[in-house]
């Protein structure tokens, strides 16, 4: 009974706040509710109020989807932990819909698909599998078919779960303090296909575990970077390749109930990069666009000449496939975005100890197309490489043997920058 009176309460509530909007007449034009305000143009247009520190989001509720992608800007620097700078969260395939006075992320759900021409049997799939509501906005302001939501309470918030993989870690129960939690305006930034957010989170609590107390400043007040990306699809053309056993590959897993009878209704596709070849007819070409590897720019020398040899090595399989010059790696331009996800990065990650070296990617949800290759190094491999080096050295401290050391640890790091480039490539 009390959850039914409860339910009857908020319904009157909603509507009462509907018609209040009502009463009070059409909303304002996005340009009379943004006067004052920075805009940030972009693939999706953001507006900031400084002197309220709110984010505005300009969308139009078209129906047509975007990718959104959460990430960890700054690390805590803890390996068991696991929160490290650069590290990827979650991929979401959004589609904008307007319902009202509202403006719904919708995310369809594509573990379950009908590759069909026919939409009925698409649509019997899309209605038996539940889709989610990602986020909801109530409508600002509005001009034609384009609208205005404050996104403030969807960027300030732990997107990543920081606070979750502490807890879990067993290093204390911290909470988000929205007192201590801005919008990073220096890394927040709009481009004509993807737009950029990024946060300053505090968590907050008592009771930090020995893991945390050992790399926080303060464990009691843990700052960390979050970032988000809102990027544009990428354009039709992109022929999806099926998982071939003889050929080891990260695949794209899904079911597909418009396979034939005789067939297996799980799919799996490639995950890769879309490249092309300028003359297909031709044994060897150059492709219609390079695929272009970046190196954080922290990495020092001699480490930095050799990570980017190492991932470079990947251009001769290129080459054997028939692609000439399709594989480049390249230092980061100076003053981008390692987190924007125009750019494949291999990132230079510290720790207070040894940890994991990992190649991962964003890809397509809909397709498997690699969209952002992305690579954490940890800093401290090559240091033990150098430690075991000494250690099988009976002249450790000879300049002669010290140097041969060295080009062994380098070797091993150009070997480890090309393995995790593979895993990277799918």
């Amino acid at each position: 009974m009390t959850r039914l009176l409860l339910t009857v309460a908020l319904a009157a509530a909603t509507s009462a706040g509907v018609r209040a909007r009502a009463d009070d007449g059409p909303p304002p034009s996005i340009a009379e509710r943004t006067a004052g305000m920075l805009r940030l143009e972009g693939f999706v247009d953001l507006y900031w109020d400084r002197g309220t520190g709110h984010l505005f989001l300009e969308l139009t509720p078209s129906g047509r989807e975007l990718l959104y992608q959460v990430s960890l800007a700054s690390g805590l620097g803890s390996n068991p932990i696991g929160l490290d700078r650069g590290q990827l969260g979650g991929t979401h395939l959004l589609r904008v819909e307007r319902v009202g006075p509202r403006v719904l992320l919708v995310e369809r759900n594509h573990r379950f698909r009908a590759l069909s021409p026919n939409p009925d049997e698409v649509r019997a799939v899309d209605e038996a599998f539940t889709p989610s509501v990602y986020w909801g906005f109530e409508i600002q302001a509005e001009t034609e078919d384009r609208v205005l939501v404050d996104g403030t309470e969807l960027f300030l918030r732990d997107a990543h779960g920081a606070a979750r993989r502490i807890e879990e870690a067993g290093q204390g129960q911290l909470e988000l303090d929205a007192s201590r939690s801005v919008i990073h305006l220096p890394r927040t930034k709009g481009f004509p296909k993807n737009t950029e957010v990024e946060t300053i989170l505090t968590f907050t609590g008592g009771k930090p575990g020995p893991l945390l107390r050992a790399v926080a400043a303060n464990p009691q007040a843990v700052t960390l970077r979050q970032h988000h990306s809102f990027v544009e699809l990428p354009a039709d053309g992109y022929r999806p390749r099926a998982v071939d056993p003889r050929i080891g590959t990260i695949p794209l897993t899904f079911v597909d109930f418009a396979r034939p009878l005789d067939a297996d209704l799980t799919v799996q596709w490639a995950t890769r990069h879309r490249l092309q070849k300028k003359d297909p007819a031709a044994e060897r070409s150059a492709p219609v666009e390079p695929i272009v590897y970046y190196l954080d720019r922290g990495v020092p020398e001699p480490i930095r000449g050799a990570l980017l040899e190492g991932a470079s090595w990947w251009n001769e399989a290129f080459e054997a496939a028939g692609f000439v010059d399709a594989f480049r790696v390249e230092m980061l331009p100076e003053g981008a975005d390692p987190m924007d996800l125009r750019y494949n990065v291999i990132h230079w990650t510290h720790r207070s100890t040894r940890g994991w070296s990992y190649g991962g990617s964003v890809t397509d949800p809909r397709t498997g197309e690699i969209i952002k290759g992305h690579i954490a190094l940890g800093s401290q491999r090559i240091r033990q490489d150098f430690l075991i080096g000494q250690g099988l050295m009976a002249d450790f401290d000879d300049p002669a043997t010290i140097r041969q050391i060295s080009e062994m640890a380098l070797q091993r790091i150009r070997q480890l920058s090309c393995h995790e480039v593979g895993h990277t490539l799918g």
